[in-house]
């Protein structure tokens, strides 16, 4: 009898011992399965700003304080991941009218960065501008920053193509869609325009503002696609975006077209109604032969930094020439682009609104 309890002890002390060598095992394996999950839910990425950048691999929520960036996001997918923007509903009507999810996202950007809101809404990464003030500070939360940008149309397709990466399969098969789309357009306008003598071309100026009179010049997106339109950058000798220049200096360039951008602030009608009536700009060519124009402006501002420029180019080809552009129809290349990129079925009295630079009509 005391030999069979001493047996019995002896196996159920073995047992025990195997168990918890067992388990042991067992808890090391699992850690080691652990972090190799981690490890494949990690990957580096270069940014605009040439720095690496580890993200998750899947990426689901965005935090997005790039104004032009957050239609790129829509268009490519990644509408419903954006859960921090800089934008509101009064300053993108359109992009909110178009991609809904925006309503989600909190504005934590302006009028400046508010760092605890933007940590509640819990970002897998933020998309800020390159150079940007606030990266450090979102760095040091622990949110990995991407700095993107894009300065010509070479760089808005590198724009796309990394984030399309950024977003997964899905993103870059849409990066490639819009890259073929704004290339061939970048192409059809230009076969043509490309055969316009430099004499014959008109002298277009791009004025952001009115007192005081802001244009864009050399260097810039604005002077790429007027240049692409067959047009001839009349501030072209300024480089740079948003320089004040005098009545004076206008008066010496005497535009043959002025485009008047119309910002976040939908008076472009009213500001080319100014120049009608006003005697200083009733001297100057554009404004004599009524060729003052309103800037297109939708999800985004078609004529500066985003991803209408694909729509711009063909409408700056059709104002300026519109000659040799007669069978352009942008109300229906507007509806079209809006629902291959946007998902979003445009009325015509939308795609009017669009086209002439006003905000969606009040509900």
């Amino acid at each position: 009898m005391n030999h069979t309890k001493k047996s019995v002890i002896l196996l159920v002390a073995i047992s025990a011992i195997l168990s918890i060598a067992g388990c042991g095992n067992t808890q090391s394996t699992e850690k080691q399965s652990a972090t190799q999950v981690n490890n494949q839910q990690k990957r580096t990425i270069t940014d605009s700003a040439g720095k690496k950048v580890e993200i998750t691999t899947n990426v689901l929520r965005i935090a997005d304080s790039w104004p032009a960036h957050n239609e790129v996001l829509a268009m490519l997918g990644g509408g419903d991941k954006i859960v921090a923007t800089v934008h509101t509903p009064e300053s993108r009507p359109w992009l909110y009218k178009v991609n809904p999810s925006m309503n989600n996202a909190v504005n934590t950007f302006t009028p400046n960065l508010n760092i605890e809101e933007l940590i509640k809404t819990k970002p897998d990464i933020a998309i800020v501008p390159v150079a940007d003030k606030n990266v450090d500070k979102i760095s040091e939360v622990g949110i990995p920053v991407v700095q993107l940008t894009f300065t010509d149309f070479n760089s808005l397709k590198s724009c796309f193509l990394l984030t399309g990466d950024i977003l997964g399969d899905v993103g870059k098969q849409k990066a490639q869609q819009y890259i073929s789309y704004l290339d061939s357009k970048l192409k059809m306008v230009t076969d043509v325009t490309s055969q316009i003598p430099q004499e014959n071309r008109p002298k277009v100026l791009h004025l952001t503002s009115l007192s005081p009179n802001i244009v864009d010049g050399g260097n810039t997106i604005i002077d790429a696609w007027i240049q692409a339109a067959g047009g001839v950058d009349a501030a072209g000798e300024l480089p740079g975006s948003f320089k004040e220049v005098s009545m004076e200096q206008i008066l010496k360039w005497n535009p043959d077209v002025i485009i008047l951008g119309t910002g976040n602030t939908g008076l472009g009608a009213k500001n080319a109604d100014l120049l009608k009536t006003d005697p200083q700009w009733q001297k100057i060519n554009a404004v004599k032969n009524g060729r003052v124009y309103v800037n297109p402006n939708g999800a985004f501002m078609w004529d500066r930094y985003g991803a209408e420029e694909a729509l711009e180019i063909q409408w700056a080809a059709k104002t300026l020439n519109p000659d040799k552009f007669t069978n352009l129809d942008m109300s229906q290349v507007t509806k079209d682009f809006y629902k291959t990129f946007l998902n979003y079925t445009l009325t015509d009295d939308e795609t009017n609104r669009i086209l002439t630079g006003q905000n969606p009509a009040k509900s």
